[in-house]
């Protein structure tokens, strides 16, 4: 039988960004997880595919295009001064990829020659003003189609692919069947108006959702519990894109800092949740770093345990096996184990239980019998709904270095003599002998991050220091360093006398001018960890203050001690035109550290910041000075926020950046600097990237404001909730887990958060629009309040 459906939305009053809504004159769709059924009645599970033909109509002058999934069957002119284009989606989809564009675009286009033989018209779609900032985002849309058909043998499946930039957008993107929509901050670029970092996160993303054409799209969830089947494969593969694009040792640092920063808080957290939960209240609130980067986490041990090739014959296997169909994360497991002729039983673990493991590592060596023991032993949290912990099937790749040079010994392990040995951990505890070992090494240990877990290893600081020098392993050189600096703080915190040791500095130059480290690694390799990453590493309750003072003190005495070195550098660095090379890249990066340190060397710094300011012929050096003076009271930040918001008040996304420099700001006046600009002209809560750019980045960026002794950052936050609980429920959903580490924090602290959530919880007792707290909202409360 064939069913008709009528109904009437207004998409102009959709404020909450979930099905048809209108954006700055744009009708467009967001219709995951369940945005479908805010267009129609329809069952909206993932599992409920269907094949899509779509007719659209609009009026002809406002709205000149007219998109949707698959390939253009007409474009007719009716006699009304409407027009009506109708597409046709030739696989079956589920619900929450019907994609629906219609306004005034213009199409930025390029031809993509698959390896098939066939061409695939590609267009970057975006207001007419924008035009100028499309060319990044077309080079990475086929730089992205080309690498999935060399790495995976996965080739693009339609005639054309669209690719749409809207304003207001809750999330990054979505990957909606041959028509993407994103936020326009991943798609608009020119070397003026966006950062390095942006031209990297466009290429990022863009891969992300194009990958999703078959980890998502092709092949499809069962349930919304599978999530991270989609989202933790498809950024697994992001990654290795961008990491083959741009450097391997500097993504996996980044993406082991996203995990730390953001999944490990999660995960010691009212919100800890498996990377495939087991329940929800609101499917919007899983959509974490949980699901995503832990995903991704576990995606990559299959990858490490099975090696590059015994990874792509279990992918082919699992398209062969499942194109079509909606699956689950045992039939990937399946496919993994099947291709390779594995028992891969026991790292479903990985998918049920919840909380971050812990590594404990004792070493022994026996200098008679050239005889090295390493013992392991895993444990974790025994969560919600687990009886017991059990342990994984856990890879964990380690190195024993020469004492002297660094060099990687080749040693014998199990008859196998190599350098590298990847050992398979998988009892609660286990010992691995190695012979062939004359003298006593240093341990290099979970070699580019083989696991998501946190290591507990007695080390010296001496071996620290010495492998943040020499280790041979990109990721654990820099690690080393990120475990001194974190011991620094935390013995600093307890004790205010302590000086800054001098091997430390030392080290730091040593590694300021070794010719064998690129600009970003080197970066990375001086740049302290954020304070929110270092107060998940002091005993409770957290020391706000001490910690923010110890931090502080640091960077201070690494800006004193080496202000020769770093000005010598930076003025080295300085100069040249830009271009967006990675050379260039890591050179900018390293340079702007320089200048950060140097800030705190007095007004000479901030001279030299307000200079590159003044001069800069690109975003990235113009925004890196304005941050920097952002957080000095000093005439040159007032005369420098002045002077780039006069510059850029007519482009959104750059404005953002400019809120963010603020509430990022580590000036004593931060919080009333904040306060007045809610009421600029320029900031609206009905934006979500204004509103990011300015509330999400104090309260979640700007750790030690936030945590103000009067609470007053928390009141800011829960007022913020409030206005947008249902105006947009996801964002306020997203904005309010700031307070989920509450309990960290000392009992005054603690006292004022839980009071501000149990203003938002009372909120839910309410019966009218407006006085029933979402649940979007509701459930994270409840959550952090049980």
């Amino acid at each position: 039988f064939t069913l008709s459906i009528t109904v009437d939305i207004v998409p102009e009053d959709n404020s909450q960004l979930s099905g048809l809504y209108k954006s700055s004159g744009l009708y467009c769709t967001q219709c995951e997880a369940m945005g479908f059924r805010r267009i129609t009645y329809f069952m909206d599970r993932p599992d409920v595919m269907t094949k899509y033909t779509v007719a659209v109509t609009a009026d002809k002058k406002s709205c000149p295009v007219l998109l949707s999934n698959g390939n253009r069957l007409s474009l007719t002119d009716n006699p009304d001064g409407t027009h009506t284009a109708t597409w046709e989606d030739p696989h079956p989809k589920p619900s929450y990829l019907f994609a629906l564009v219609a306004g005034n675009l213009y199409s930025h286009e390029g031809t993509f020659a698959a390896m098939e033989g066939r061409d695939v018209k590609c267009e970057i779609l975006v207001e007419p003003v924008n035009k100028d900032k499309c060319e990044h985002a077309l080079q990475s849309l086929m730089k992205a189609m080309r690498w999935d058909e060399v790495t995976f043998g996965r080739c693009y499946d339609l005639s054309n692919y669209m690719l749409v930039a809207v304003n207001d957008f809750n999330m990054g993107a979505m990957e909606n069947k041959g028509l993407n929509i994103f936020n326009s901050k991943y798609v608009l670029a020119r070397p003026d108006t966006a950062t390095d970092a942006d031209y990297e996160a466009i290429e990022g993303v863009i891969g992300h959702e194009y990958f999703h054409n078959w980890t998502g799209n092709r092949v499809t969830l069962r349930d919304w519990f599978q999530l991270t089947l989609k989202e933790g494969l498809t950024v697994f593969r992001d990654q290795q894109f961008s990491a083959d694009h741009t450097s391997h040792a500097v993504k996996r640092i980044d993406d082991v800092k996203i995990v730390r920063a953001h999944q490990y808080p999660e995960d010691a957290g009212p919100m800890c949740h498996p990377v495939r939960p087991e329940s929800y209240i609101a499917m919007d609130n899983f959509y974490t770093a949980t699901v995503y980067d832990k995903g991704a986490e576990v995606v990559r041990m299959y990858h490490t345990l099975l090696g590059p090739e015994g990874f792509r014959k279990g992918m082919d296997l699992y398209f062969t096996r499942h194109d079509g169909h909606a699956v689950t994360c045992d039939d990937f497991r399946a496919a993994m184990a099947d291709a390779n002729d594995r028992d891969l039983t026991q790292f479903e673990r990985w998918y049920f239980q919840s909380g971050t493991p812990t590594l404990t590592v004792q070493e022994t060596h026996d200098m008679g019998t050239q005889q090295y023991t390493l013992t392991l032993t895993q444990s974790g949290p025994v969560t919600d709904g687990q009886a017991a912990f059990l342990p994984y099937h856990m890879p964990v790749r380690v190195g024993l270095l020469d004492g002297i040079s660094g060099v990687p010994l080749s040693v014998t392990h199990m008859g196998v003599k190599a350098s590298d040995h990847l050992l398979e951990l998988t009892d609660l505890t286990q010992k691995f002998v190695f012979s062939g070992v004359p003298t006593r090494p240093v341990l290099s240990v979970l070699r580019n991050y083989s696991a998501p877990v946190k290591v507990v290893c007695e080390r010296a600081d001496a071996d620290l220091l010495f492998l943040m020098g020499r280790d041979t392993d990109p990721f654990n050189r820099w690690d080393a360093g990120q475990t001194y600096m974190r011991q620094l703080v935390s013995a600093m915190v307890h004790d205010k006398d302590m000086e800054v040791p001098g091997e430390f500095t030392d080290a730091l130059r040593s590694t300021l001018f070794d010719p064998l480290l690129d600009g970003s690694l080197k970066a990375l390799a001086l740049t302290l960890p954020s304070e929110k990453e270092l107060s998940g590493d002091l005993p409770l309750p957290v020391p706000v203050e001490a910690l923010h003072a110890a931090r502080t003190r640091i960077i201070h005495t690494i800006a004193l001690r080496l202000e020769k070195e770093l000005t010598e550098v930076y003025h080295r660095l300085s100069g040249k035109a830009y271009e967006f090379s990675q050379t260039d890249v890591n050179n900018r990066r390293v340079k702007n550290v320089c200048l950060f340190y140097l800030s705190h060397c007095g007004e000479k710094g901030l001279t030299l910041a307000y200079s590159q300011f003044k001069g800069a012929d690109n975003m990235t050096d113009s925004i890196s000075a304005l941050v920097t003076l952002a957080s000095h009271r000093c005439s040159q930040r007032e005369q420098a926020l002045e002077a780039f918001y006069t510059q850029w008040e007519q482009d959104p996304l750059v404005i953002d950046k400019w809120f963010s420099a603020q509430a990022l700001s580590q000036a004593p006046d931060v919080y009333e600097r904040c306060r007045s600009l809610e009421s600029h002209p320029a900031f609206s809560l009905d934006n979500p990237n204004r509103a990011r750019s300015l509330i999400s980045a104090f309260c979640a960026g700007n750790h030690a404001n936030f945590h103000r002794s009067d609470g007053a950052g928390y009141v800011w936050l829960a007022d913020t909730v409030l206005a947008l609980h249902v105006k947009n429920p996801q964002l306020a959903a997203r904005m309010v887990q700031a307070f989920n580490p509450y309990k960290r924090y000392d009992c005054v602290r603690q006292d004022m958060m839980r009071a501000q959530l149990e203003r938002l919880r009372d909120t839910g007792k309410g019966e009218g629009e407006g006085e029933t707290l979402s649940k979007d909202v509701l459930e994270i409360v409840n959550r952090a309040l049980a």
